[in-house]
């Protein structure tokens, strides 16, 4: 996620607080509280679960996606800097 990317890539690969090798199962977590729940674990079904969730009129939609360990979040903004400090890649 975006913490353990600033510390890789801003905090010398400092890591705290960022093995999260034990999450809760999203889809039924959103199912429990009346939601719709939606997980995509591979790059193809990402757009086919965004046009499910976006057909869904009458309650709130959790998507799960499911990315490796070692995925970076962009665009991203460094801790302490400005909008036009965007980093794209």
């Amino acid at each position: 996620g975006m913490v353990r990317q600033w510390q890789e890539l801003f905090y010398e690969n400092r890591y705290s607080e960022v093995d999260l090798n034990v999450q809760p199962d999203f889809v039924k977590l959103a199912e429990a509280y009346g939601a719709v729940g939606l997980r995509a674990s591979v790059k193809d079904e990402v757009v086919p679960v965004i046009e499910r969730a976006l057909k869904v009129r009458d309650r709130p939609v959790v998507i799960d996606f499911v990315t490796t360990l070692e995925d970076n979040v962009y665009p991203m903004v460094p801790a302490g800097g400005a909008v036009s400090d965007i980093v794209l890649a």
